[in-house]
């Protein structure tokens, strides 16, 4: 049996507004920590006396633990109830940061960000599925706006605030911050929400279809963190944990389809709009990703950026994205969502494609100004799409939906992670390759090169080592180039899957059942 979500009340103002504070900050603070310590791995590993490749398991261990624990969310709220199962993992989550941030070495720190990640599944999806009940059928527009804006704003605030605090306090502030967001949303939510919470059944554990889950979900996250390390399938441990991934996958699939009370609802991909949406979602969200992803590492590794400067590069379009989100949330249930899905993508292949143009000599304002554009798609992106894969869905199933559809909204931004670093290498090293075929010892453009480097006190060694550092950032440069094309054609060719999903009922409002 599952349990219905409770609908909106009639009750609003101030308290409503509230308690809507206390849901989205709990979204942005688990956001924000997928993001946050990204910047900040030297900084901790050198604190904690380990390797930066030691030190990627701070984020390794917190995307496998949370990659398990998401689609168990629509189980978990029809056994213990949609409110009771937010509020106690925004609990947990707070005090597993605060463990994280008083850790003293790197065993510790791994294991509480593990807990950290285990604890968290629900967060987002629970707050999205209460954030649907606070309105009334006309008004989840603006229930879905709100949070998008912290869902897409956290990427963005993360590799600011941690290169931030890594340049100017301990490192574990990165994990304390999260202390008062915590506090607050579950005192809000506890004590506003009760009456909303959906009834409690006992349900059978689906054991077996849980045991799959965290072994291929396991398998799939430790593949796509560490592959671009161990060099893919040139590793044994990479090629074997591949094939365990795709065989506990298939079990998985036939498994819950079986099953009576599966641990997770496939079923949900009978509705149309659901997969339609959910697909164009999380492809356009991989491609975002992996531009956040991208940016940083590119100008602090090649352009000489600090870690604080290159997240200020991305905060336009957090800015522009916060502007534009509350008017869509207005207007998207007078019109068709698929018109604001095609407008956002166009917007956002206009500004990887104004990326794709970057001059090698490239100022910060001409770094930030498609990031500027970029944000007028988020404000959008989110809310169209939403509004698109709920439509029609059963009332009772939205906390399993929003559960399944961030599960997979969060694994292709892992597949977009290790797919974009790992083409921006070998990308790098083609271009490289052309770059030094015509630099040879007798190239006149070669050693006029190093005389004009040499005319500025340098010696030959050095002159000729910045020349080389020069090819390698420009091949670098080229490489990104090439990606930023390819994000543009790519997010184009995912509209039609937009019109293919039904119309939403209503124009844009998400409707309650079948």
């Amino acid at each position: 049996m599952n349990a219905a979500v409770p609908q909106a009340a009639s009750s609003g103002g101030i308290p409503r507004s509230i308690t809507l504070l206390a849901l989205a900050l709990a979204t942005f603070m688990q956001v924000l920590d997928t993001t946050i310590a990204n910047v900040s791995i030297p900084t901790i590993a050198g604190n904690l006396g380990v390797s930066s490749d030691q030190g990627t398991w701070i984020i390794t261990s917190f995307a496998v633990a949370n990659g398990v624990s998401v689609p168990l969310t629509g189980w978990l709220m029809r056994r213990f109830g949609v409110v009771r199962t937010f509020v106690i993992s925004v609990a947990l989550f707070t005090v597993a940061s605060f463990l994280c941030g008083i850790s003293t070495n790197m065993t510790e720190l791994i294991l509480f960000r593990v807990l950290q990640g285990g604890v968290s599944g629900p967060i987002i999806p629970g707050s999205q599925a209460l954030l649907l009940t606070l309105f009334p059928e006309n008004k989840k527009g603006t229930a879905l706006a709100i949070w998008s804006m912290t869902t897409l704003v956290a990427p963005i605030c993360g590799p600011i605030l941690g290169g931030y605090i890594s340049d100017n306090y301990p490192w574990g502030w990165i994990f304390l911050i999260n202390l008062p967001v915590g506090i607050f949303s579950v005192f809000v939510c506890w004590r506003s929400l009760p009456t909303r919470d959906s009834a409690a059944h006992k349900l059978k554990i689906d054991g077996v279809g849980l045991a799959l889950l965290v072994v291929w979900v396991g398998s799939l996250q430790v593949v796509l963190d560490q592959g671009k390390d161990l060099d893919w399938f040139n590793s044994n441990v990479i090629v074997g944990l591949s094939i365990v991934t795709v065989v506990c996958l298939a079990a998985w699939i036939i498994w819950e389809l079986s099953e009576e009370h599966p641990i997770v609802d496939l079923s949900l991909f009978k509705y149309r709009s659901f997969t339609l949406g959910t697909v164009a979602l999380c492809l356009a969200y991989g491609l975002f990703f992996g531009n956040v992803v991208l940016m940083p590492l590119w100008l602090q590794s090649n352009l000489n950026y600090t870690a604080t400067w290159a997240g200020i590069v991305t905060a336009p379009s957090g800015i522009t994205a916060l502007l534009v989100a509350p008017f869509v949330g207005k207007y998207i249930g007078r019109f068709d969502p698929r018109l604001f899905a095609t407008v956002s993508f166009v917007i956002f292949a206009l500004s990887y494609f104004m990326r794709a143009a970057y001059p090698p000599d490239a100022s910060f304002w001409v770094f930030a100004v498609p990031t500027l554009v970029q944000g007028f798609a988020m404000g959008t992106f989110f809310i169209a799409l939403l509004t698109i894969t709920f439509d029609r869905l059963p009332a009772d199933k939205l906390p399993a939906a929003s559960g399944l559809n961030n599960f997979l909204r969060i694994t292709a931004s892992g597949f977009a992670t290790s797919l974009t670093t790992t083409f921006w290498d070998r990308r790098e090293s083609l271009h490289q390759t052309r770059l030094v075929e015509s630099l040879t010892a007798f190239s006149p453009v070669f050693r006029q090169g190093v005389r004009n480097i040499m005319s500025f006190g340098l010696s030959d060694r050095s002159a000729n080592a910045a020349v080389l550092k020069g090819v390698v950032n420009q091949a670098y440069l080229l490489s990104a180039l090439d990606l930023f094309y390819l994000f543009g054609w790519t997010v184009l060719l995912l509209i039609p899957i937009c019109w293919i999903a039904r119309r939403p009922a209503g124009g844009g409002a998400v409707a309650g059942g079948e």
